[in-house]
């Protein structure tokens, strides 16, 4: 489905390199895994690949602190291996968007050794937020700032000296010192990395924490207020240097893209980032966190779409990242809903409910008007690994909070290719990966699922392929059908195309198809079961 502007209802499929594939058999995936298996992603039906971070890192937060942002992780390859990884997805006609992190790097970065280096009120030290503490010595935070993965978002520094000085700040790990965007310098950097990109074929960059660079003056406490605003998030001013990097963009031949990366609880707010001026698209968290409840799912598709509309952006649709639980065990609880606030590690789930609301979900995103993200392991309906030891934990949320979180590591679990027994073809050698797959994955490989017709991987490919070569899907318009039962969604794309998901207890009937395209479980006749999405063409 790559039209003149690809993004706007491209299928993009997330890749975790370090959890694809070991290409030269070390445990840890890397560019030559995801060179090796660039035939099955252009043959699931996929339009482009979206990587998290592959640049230079200690890997405190699984790359989110970048080190270098014009080369490529040593584990992972290498620069010229990743040109030659680009120029082979296009030969597949696979777009790549690549993660940038502009909000913070690593603590290992030039920029921050030499900001430890030089001393208070030295110029390197104002590519960052260092302040005097608070307090007769300046021994307490400058700030109440908490940190996204728990505690203070301020460490204190040893100064060259060797006595107690600066503190700086972090939103999220210790080790991930926060930007200061208010130096010209932090922009001319970030400027000259998209290009160093642009100029290698990337073809789009996913921004992580998007809403954040920008802190209010003064950098003043959070109030109490709960779900209020605050001091680090979504600030008018982070949309002229969205507007300056949209500049960059356009000034090459071919069509470049931004995503956002946005956890913002205002649709307007949100729907700021997505002016023609700024970024293409953004995820759509609400549509993520949203319970498998036929009602929500309206209001959220609904708000969605209303609020895109405006500035004439696509919508996104996604059911899981690298961030959040895997819906095939969200799926299957009694809150079917998601929240970094609570997530429900460890609460009672039934695979077998979750995967069958999985399927039936995968469809529903697949029919919506926009793109569609595909997270790596969703197409083999894997569930989230929550019963991995404390010792190979290596989350910093899980660290952070002496484990009363214990962190994203169940999502980013190793995929299984092949065989039995771990490592399930991960590694090319058999050697032990990263992190530990279970026992019992051998029939969510992906040999075990290929050709099976009622596989999930089977799903997604009829599914993907329907989508690309569908006019009537990707990006357009819907229209809700009118008058169905309680629990039952269904709508018009153009064209004929029709979606109907039942998320009530009971079978309903089906409106009266020319053609049964693909249903997520086999149909009762004309009944359409329980947790079950069905394509008509009508």
């Amino acid at each position: 489905m790559l039209q003149q502007e690809w993004w706007r209802g491209a299928a993009i499929y997330q890749v975790y390199i370090r959890s694809f594939a070991d290409g030269d058999g070390d445990g840890t995936g890397d560019l030559a895994g995801v060179r090796a298996k660039l035939p099955y992603l252009a043959d699931l039906g996929i339009d482009a690949i979206w990587f998290n971070p592959w640049y230079p890192s200690p890997m405190d937060d699984g790359g989110y602190d970048v080190a270098d942002y014009r080369d490529i992780e040593p584990a992972f390859g290498s620069l010229a291996e990743a040109e030659k990884l680009i120029e082979e997805a296009h030969n597949h006609d696979i777009k790549i968007i690549i993660d940038i992190v502009p909000n913070h790097c690593s603590d290992v970065h030039p920029w921050f050794a030499a900001a430890l280096a030089a001393g208070p009120d030295s110029l390197e030290r104002e590519r960052f937020w260092f302040r005097r503490g608070r307090g007769e010595h300046g021994e307490l935070p400058p700030n109440n700032w908490r940190s996204r993965f728990g505690g203070p978002a301020w460490t204190r520094v040893t100064e060259p000296d060797g006595t107690p000085g600066e503190w700086f700040l972090h939103l999220y790990s210790s080790r991930q010192p926060d930007l200061n965007w208010t130096n010209p310098e932090v922009h001319e950097e970030f400027e000259d990395i998209l290009r160093f990109w642009f100029n290698r074929g990337v073809d789009g960059f996913r921004i992580d924490v998007a809403d954040g660079l920008v802190k209010a003056d003064g950098l003043p406490d959070v109030e109490d207020a709960e779900g209020g605003p605050v001091p680090y998030s979504d600030l008018d001013g982070v949309h002229e240097i969205y507007r300056t990097w949209r500049r960059i963009a356009d000034g090459y031949p071919d069509k470049r893209v931004f995503v956002g990366e946005m956890w913002l609880p205002d649709p307007l707010r949100f729907a700021m980032y997505l002016r023609r001026d700024e970024l293409h698209s953004a995820f759509n968290f609400d549509f993520l966190s949203c319970p498998w409840d036929a009602g929500r799912l309206r209001e959220v598709i609904t708000a969605t779409l209303a609020a895109h509309a405006p500035v004439d952006a696509p919508a996104t649709w996604v059911l899981s990242n690298h961030d959040v639980t895997r819906h095939v065990t969200r799926y299957g609880r009694a809150d079917t809903s998601f929240s970094f606030a609570d997530r429900q590690h460890l609460a009672p789930t039934d695979p077998v409910l979750g995967t069958r609301r999985a399927r039936a979900a995968a469809l529903l995103t697949m029919a919506l008007p926009g793109g569609v993200y595909v997270y790596q392991g969703e197409e083999l309906g894997l569930s989230e690994v929550e019963d991995l030891p404390d010792a190979v934990r290596q989350d910093p949320v899980f660290k952070r909070t002496a484990g009363a979180d214990i962190g994203r590591d169940g999502c980013r679990v190793p995929l299984p290719w092949s065989g039995d027994a771990a490592p399930y073809g991960f590694s090319n050698n058999g050697t032990a990966p990263w992190l530990p797959q279970p026992a019992g994955w051998a029939a969510f490989t992906v040999e075990a699922q290929t050709d099976d017709p009622g596989s999930m991987l089977e799903l997604y490919r009829r599914a993907l392929r329907l989508r690309s070569a569908n006019p009537a899907l990707g990006d357009g318009r819907m229209t809700w059908l009118p008058d169905l039962p309680a629990g039952v969604l269904g709508f018009d794309r153009d064209l004929g195309f029709t979606c109907v998901v039942n998320l009530s207890p009971d079978p309903v009937e089906l409106p009266a198809p020319d053609q049964v395209l693909l249903s997520s479980q086999p149909l009762e006749g004309s009944l359409l079961p329980p947790d079950t999405t069905v394509w008509l063409r009508t």
